[in-house]
């Protein structure tokens, strides 16, 4: 299996020449971007690295009139957690892609809307659902509250037929003290035609932001999802509680 530093290494590669199309194409766009190192990915509650660290970065683009784009990488570990020698798979890498608009009203409302793609590059076995997944969202916010529904045009992740699943995400923000944040979050998967993946995840996290775009946050995470479901080849829960630690840079 690749490495962790070769796998991030393809990870920026791949957003650096996809900012680049994207650059292109947006006239007097704003540029930022970040790039973290994590001790665990979760997605939406569950380990996208079997508990392993992950490396990650992103790019998004600002446009005129609310406008924006974006791509984002990660090295994971989900998909070829699972091949064997009869039914290889050699997908150990996440790439997304998403576009949207944007907007706030009298600087205490916000209105965003966008699709959002997730690439899983690599090999799999004939008759393999592809994990590839793709969904429109909404979200509203106010006075630190973000409620954002997420709708699969796709199948969700390789769980076969289960197009127009989707996912509930309502979170909160809050400034403690000069550079001290505190978030929660509490979300709801919703498997369409397959009820045992239903599943509900929560977390609590403190952020501490440092100059020069520097951060370090610390984060409690938990969910209900069924064990029989979302438990790995290796016999690890991936929706188990556990604590994730990142380091961030922004630009």
């Amino acid at each position: 299996m690749p490495s962790l530093t070769r796998l991030a290494c393809r990870a920026v590669v791949l957003v650096l020449c996809l900012v680049g199309a994207f650059s292109s194409a947006v006239y007097a766009a704003d540029v930022s971007g970040s790039a973290s190192v994590v001790s665990d990915y979760l997605f939406r509650g569950l380990s996208q690295t079997n508990r392993d660290p992950a490396l990650q970065a992103g790019i998004e683009i600002d446009g005129a009139q609310g406008l924006y784009a974006g791509v984002w990488g990660s090295n994971i570990s989900w998909l070829s957690d699972g091949s064997t020698s009869t039914a290889p798979i050699s997908s150990s890498l996440e790439t997304d892609g998403y576009i949207g608009w944007r907007t706030t009203f009298a600087n205490k409302a916000s209105f965003d809307v966008g699709l959002y793609t997730y690439y899983y590059p690599g090999t799999y076995p004939s008759g393999f659902t592809s994990p590839d997944t793709t969904e429109g969202y909404v979200g509203v916010g106010y006075a630190g509250f973000h409620l954002k529904y997420s709708h699969a045009f796709t199948n969700l992740f390789g769980f076969a037929d289960s197009k127009h699943s989707d996912y509930w995400d309502l979170s909160w923000s809050h400034d403690l003290a000069a550079r001290w944040s505190l978030s929660a979050h509490v979300g709801h998967q919703r498997v369409k035609h397959v009820a045992s993946g239903d599943y509900t995840d929560w977390n609590l996290v403190l952020l501490r932001s440092f100059a020069h775009g520097y951060s370090v946050s610390l984060g409690y995470y938990d969910t209900n999802a069924d064990r029989g479901v979302y438990t790995n080849a290796h016999n690890h829960y991936l929706g188990r509680a556990t604590a994730v630690l990142a380091l961030s840079k922004s630009f």
